[in-house]
C-alpha cells in the first residue's frame, strides 16, 4: 500500500501552502457533497454516479469522488460480493484483501476515487439491521477483516473510508438514540477496531447518525476531535453520513467533522459566516478541515499518477466476479450433518423447497444495495451447472400439498431466512432491525412438514445475521448457513451441496439457545445503554449453553490439532505455533483460532476473547504449522484513572477451531 499515513504526510507542506491561498468560498466549497438537493431526492437510483466533493480547481486539487459499499461499489453494475457477515465467516484476510483490490479497481473504473464502504460497527444484539455490512461480532476479528478490506482497496490508491464512527447498531432510532456505555465498554469493546483500521492506514472516517452520551456522532468532539484526531492521531478527515450526519454548520465543524455528505445543508456559506461572527467556530477550523482533505486528496492523486486506470469493461468481469464466488465457497458455513447427509450423492432425486431458492437475494436494499448484471439463485444454479440431476422445485406455499413428491425424494433441500424486506438499512417500510431471531412461522412451519415426511432434509439458512435454529435443528440432518452470499451465491451453494467446494466458513457469531440469552434492545427507544458484554462473551459469562459457538463450522473432511507451542514471548508479542493435520481423504481449510483467556486478572475480564486466527488450505494427509502472533498491546484493560491501558500479568493460550471446543489447559505467556 503505496499511501500509507506517512506517504499522505509527505504532502502536508505543499497542502498548507494551497490552504494558505484559498478564497474563503473555496474553503466552504470544499467541506461539503456538490450533489444538488432536488436531484438527490428526486428518485433513481442512489449513487447511480460517483458523488462528487471536495477539490479547488484553481489550486489544482481534483475532486473526490464517493462510490458506496460495502459487497461491492454501488455505482454502476459492478460485481456484488457476499455481504460482510459471509466475508467476515472466511476467516480469511488475505482474500479479503484481494475483494478490496477488486473493489478499488471497480471504482476507478466507474470515475470514482474514494470508496465509502468499509463497515464496522459491533452488533450489541444481532438482529441488528445493518448488521449484515459488518464482519461480526467480535472485535479483534472485526478489525483484522475491516483492515484487510482498507488496506486492499487503498492498495489501488483509492480512499477507504471506515463507517459508522461509533455505537452505531440500531437502525430503527438511529437518528434519535443515544447511546451510552462505561469507559472499558467503549475502549476494549467498540473502539478497538476503528482503532486498529486507523493505525493500520485508513485515510478516512464516516461518522454515525446515533448520538453518544448524548451527543450527536457528527457534533461529537469527544469522538471526533479527543479520540480520533488526538488519542490515535488520525491523518485523514472524517465525512458525515448522508444527509442527517450533521444538524448544523458550529455543530459538525466544531466537533470536527470536516465535510458534510452528500448534498450542502449546513455548511453553506452564510450559515458558516454566521457561526463565526457568533464565535462558535473559527476560520481555524475551516483550515484545519481544509488542510486535512488537501494532503490526503494529493497524496492519492500523485499516488495514481503511474498506475493504468482500469477502463469500465473489469466492472463485474469475469475475474472478478470470481474472486466474488470464492468468497462465497469461503464463507458459507456448514453447521450440521448427521449422518454424512451432506456431499450429495451423484444420482440422488432431489426436491428444492422455498421460495428463497428461486429469487434473487443480495441483501439490503438501502445504501449498499449493489446492482450487478446478473444473479445466480440456488435454482439456477442447478438449472445451468448440474442439468443433467433430477431436482424438482416446490414453491413454500405448495408444500403441503405437493408433500408425497417431498416424501419420494432422496434429499429435501429447503431454502429458508430472511430478505432485504426484513433486515438492513430502514427506509420506509423496508428493512429496519430484526423483531425475531427466529424464522418467519411460514418459514418453520415449511420446515416441520417437510421433515416429518422426509428424514433426509437439509435447511440453507439465508441472512445477515443470527437465525435460531433450537426449534428445528433436531428434526433436519443438514444445516447449512449461506448469509446473502452474492451474485454468484446459488452457484456457491450448489457447488458445496454437491461436494464440488468443501464448506470452509466458520460462524463469526455465537448462536445461543435462546434469543433471551443476548443483550435485549428496544428498536426504537431515545435511549440505550450498551454493556460490556455481548455474544459469545455475554454467553461464556453467563454459563450458557449455544447451539453453535463463534467460530464453528464443519467440514467434508476431517483435521486434527498437534501439540501448540510458544515460540518467543516479549512485551510486544507472543507468538505460537500448532501442527495441523488434514486426517480425512478430501482437499480441504481449516481456520485455527486462539483465545485468551486471564488467569491473574484483577477486574472483570472475559472468560477467553478471540486474538489471533489463521486459516489453512490442506490436502489429505497433510501437516502444516499454523502460526499465530498474538499482540499484547490488544489485551490490555483500560483503566479509567489513569487514562491508559494496562496489561495483565499472564495470560493463557487456547488453540482451537471454535470458541467453545478449548483444551481444558493453555500455555501461558
Amino acid at each position: 500500500m503505496k499511501c500509507t499515513k506517512e506517504y499522505r504526510m509527505s504532502f502536508d507542506q505543499k497542502a498548507r501552502g494551497i490552504v494558505s491561498q484559498m478564497t474563503f468560498e473555496e474553503k466552504v466549497h470544499m467541506m461539503a457533497g456538490h450533489e444538488a438537493l432536488k436531484a438527490s431526492m428526486g428518485g433513481g437510483d442512489y449513487n447511480s454516479h460517483p458523488y462528487a466533493f471536495g477539490g479547488c480547481e484553481r489550486l489544482g486539487v481534483p475532486e473526490l469522488k464517493f462510490c458506496d459499499g460495502p459487497r461491492g461499489i454501488v455505482s454502476g453494475h459492478s460485481t456484488c460480493f457476499p455481504v460482510s457477515m459471509c466475508c467476515g465467516a472466511t476467516f480469511n484476510t488475505d482474500l479479503e484483501r484481494e475483494i478490496g483490490s477488486v473493489i478499488g479497481k471497480e471504482t476507478l473504473a466507474n470515475g470514482g476515487n474514494y470508496f465509502g464502504g468499509v463497515c464496522m460497527n459491533i452488533p450489541y444484539n444481532p438482529g441488528a439491521g445493518r448488521s449484515q455490512e459488518s464482519f461480526g461480532e467480535d472485535s479483534y476479528h472485526m478489525g483484522e477483516m475491516a483492515a484487510a478490506l482498507m488496506e486492499g482497496v487503498q492498495g489501488e490508491n483509492v480512499i477507504a473510508c471506515g463507517k459508522h464512527f461509533a455505537f452505531n447498531s440500531m437502525e430503527r432510532s438511529r437518528f434519535k438514540v443515544s447511546v451510552t456505555a462505561d469507559k472499558r465498554t467503549e475502549q476494549e469493546v467498540y473502539f478497538p477496531h476503528f482503532r486498529k483500521f486507523v493505525k493500520r492506514g485508513g485515510a478516512s472516517i464516516m461518522n454515525a447518525y446515533n448520538l453518544y452520551q448524548g451527543t450527536k456522532c457528527g457534533h461529537n468532539p469527544y469522538l471526533l476531535r479527543k479520540v480520533l484526531k488526538g488519542d490515535w492521531d488520525f491523518d485523514g478527515f472524517v465525512i458525515s453520513d448522508f444527509f442527517w450526519g450533521v444538524k448544523s454548520a458550529e455543530g459538525g465543524i466544531s466537533g470536527g467533522c470536516d465535510v458534510e455528505m452528500h448534498v450542502r445543508q449546513h455548511y453553506k456559506e452564510k450559515k458558516i459566516r454566521k457561526a463565526i461572527a457568533d464565535g462558535k467556530i473559527s476560520e481555524e477550523n475551516l483550515n484545519e478541515a481544509c488542510l486535512r482533505i488537501v494532503r490526503t486528496t494529493l497524496a492519492f492523486d500523485a499516488a495514481r499518477k503511474d498506475q493504468k486506470m482500469p477502463d469500465p469493461s473489469v466492472l463485474a468481469s469475469r475475474e472478478h466476479v470470481n474472486v466474488a464466488r470464492r468468497a462465497a465457497e469461503e464463507g458459507i458455513t456448514l453447521l450440521q450433518n448427521k449422518d454424512s447427509l451432506l456431499p450429495l450423492p451423484e444420482n440422488a432425486k432431489i426436491v428444492l423447497v422455498g421460495d428463497l431458492s428461486n429469487v434473487e437475494n443480495i441483501g439490503d436494499h438501502g445504501s449498499s444495495k449493489v446492482r450487478p448484471p446478473y444473479v445466480r439463485t440456488m435454482l439456477g444454479a442447478m438449472k445451468e451447472f448440474y442439468p443433467d440431476h433430477s431436482c424438482t422445485f416446490i414453491p413454500t406455499k405448495e408444500v403441503r400439498r405437493r408433500i408425497d413428491e417431498i416424501r419420494s425424494a432422496d434429499v429435501v433441500i429447503i431454502a429458508a431466512g430472511m430478505n432485504h424486506g426484513d433486515e438492513g438499512e430502514y427506509i420506509f417500510t423496508i428493512g429496519g432491525d430484526r423483531k425475531s431471531l427466529e424464522l418467519h412461522r411460514k418459514d418453520l412451519d415449511m420446515i416441520h412438514t417437510a421433515a416429518a415426511a422426509n428424514p433426509n432434509t437439509a435447511v440453507v439458512l439465508m441472512g445477515g445475521n443470527v437465525i435460531m435454529t433450537h426449534s428445528f435443528q433436531d428434526e433436519v440432518k443438514a444445516i447449512l448457513f449461506a448469509y446473502y452470499p452474492g451474485q454468484e451465491g446459488g452457484s456457491a451453494i450448489m457447488d458445496i451441496l454437491f461436494g464440488k467446494v468443501n464448506p470452509s466458513g466458520k460462524l463469526p457469531f455465537a448462536i445461543a439457545q435462546s434469543e433471551k440469552d443476548y443483550p435485549q434492545v428496544k428498536w426504537n427507544s431515545k435511549a440505550q445503554a450498551y454493556g460490556y458484554y455481548h455474544g459469545y462473551h455475554k454467553l461464556d459469562k453467563e454459563g450458557r449453553g449455544c447451539d453453535f459457538p463463534y467460530g464453528f463450522g464443519l467440514s467434508y473432511t476431517t483435521f486434527s490439532l498437534g501439540t501448540p507451542a510458544l515460540i518467543s514471548n516479549d512485551k510486544q508479542k507472543a507468538v505460537f505455533s500448532v501442527p495441523v493435520t488434514n486426517t480425512g481423504d478430501r482437499s480441504g481449510k481449516e481456520v485455527v483460532q486462539l483465545y485468551v483467556g486471564f488467569p491473574e486478572a484483577t477486574v472483570d475480564r472475559p472468560v477467553r476473547t478471540l486474538a489471533a486466527f489463521a486459516k489453512i488450505a490442506l490436502e489429505p494427509g497433510e501437516t502444516q504449522e499454523a502460526r499465530l502472533e498474538v499482540n499484547k498491546e490488544e489485551l490490555g484493560w483500560y483503566n479509567e484513572k489513569i487514562n491508559s491501558f494496562v496489561q495483565d500479568s499472564a495470560y493463557e493460550a487456547f488453540i482451537s477451531t471454535n470458541e467453545r471446543d478449548v483444551p481444558a489447559k493453555g500455555i501461558r505467556f
